[in-house]
């Protein structure tokens, strides 16, 4: 049964496309907003080339989004492999052309969700060009986003502060209304720093979040992320959140307990990355904490189950103790 429960749901990348799947199964009311920072592969020559925002992340939501044929939506992902066009997806190609005959790049968003049938609403997260920096734990500042991630040195000199140029971007008005009239505001799932935070150093969305009466998730990342958040810990992630907003800006964190196989530990670790542990207590002094069986494995990647996920949180929306007063278990 569909519900107008209204689902503000914010980050980027594969994280926040793959739970919107599983939201518009239970409302229509969903609004995405998406971080526009992306500067590495299609997006970041499309940004160089056109002068453009990054349009990766929100052609990934929008198809996920979309009613559509089936052979649309692939041909949205689709990639070209060969000649001038290699790596471009013709998707970001198609954003591209709307906004080059758009006003705006939330109106060039809004044309492509129109042509593609999308359930609810796309928004990126602001109009301006924004490039993210990182200042690292020995003073060293790594700027773009494609290099945050990628600077290797390990978790003792982890990222203590993300920072956007220019300072507070203006936000999408849409972004900040859908705020306001939220019943729930999801954080996640996806990258801390180049996919979740990005979108809080928009001036008036933090504050937005603040005020409204919606109830506020985050979902915590399955596994780590080599130059982001090795060896975090669930409540280090949230931690990293406050710390770009303020403290308590989750009422309930939901978490992955299903024990990853031996042979996908191995695969991560091979890339620095490994299963976020939960650290309950720390977790409970900041929010409540759900947990359960969230995994999927596709291809030999870890991804959450966007079914079981979305329930959940159409369920805590609803009551957000109610997997405490239901003992028939999580999700």
């Amino acid at each position: 049964m569909i519900s107008d429960t209204k689902v503000v749901a914010i980050g980027g990348g594969t994280g926040l496309s793959t739970m919107l799947k599983g939201l518009k199964l239970h409302t229509h009311n969903i609004t995405a907003v998406v971080t526009v920072a992306d500067d590495g592969g299609s997006s970041g020559i499309l940004r160089s080339d056109l002068g453009m925002l990054a349009p990766g992340d929100v052609r990934n939501c929008v198809s996920a989004l979309a009613e559509v044929d089936p052979v649309m939506g692939e041909l949205l992902n689709f990639r070209f492999k060969d000649g001038s066009l290699k790596g471009h997806s013709l998707g970001n190609l198609f954003l591209a052309a709307l906004n080059e005959t758009s006003s705006s790049f939330d109106e060039a968003v809004k044309k492509f969700s129109h042509l593609t049938g999308v359930v609810g609403t796309v928004y990126p997260v602001t109009n301006e060009s924004v490039t993210l920096s990182a200042l690292l734990e020995d003073g060293r500042l790594i700027e773009g986003e494609s290099h945050i991630g990628v600077h290797h040195d390990g978790p003792k000199n982890g990222i203590v502060k993300l920072m956007v140029n220019p300072e507070k971007p203006k936000a999408v008005d849409g972004v900040i209304k859908a705020l306001k009239k939220a019943d729930i505001i999801v954080l996640g799932p996806g990258s801390l720093y180049t996919s979740i935070i990005p979108n809080l150093l928009v001036d008036g969305v933090v504050d937005a979040i603040k005020k409204s009466n919606a109830v506020k998730i985050y979902v915590c990342n399955i596994m780590s992320q080599a130059g982001e958040t090795e060896n975090y810990t669930v409540s280090d992630h949230l931690a990293a959140i406050e710390r770009h907003s303020y403290e308590g800006i989750a009422d309930i964190v939901i978490a992955n307990n299903a024990i990853i196989p031996e042979s996908l530990r191995i695969k991560y670790a091979s890339e620095h990355a490994r299963e976020v542990m939960i650290d309950s207590i720390n977790v409970l002094k900041r929010a409540k904490l759900v947990q359960g069986n969230l995994l999927l494995v596709r291809n030999d990647k870890i991804r959450h189950n966007f079914s079981r996920l979305a329930r959940t949180i159409m369920r805590l929306g609803s009551d957000v103790n109610y997997f405490e007063n239901n003992m028939r278990g999580l999700f």
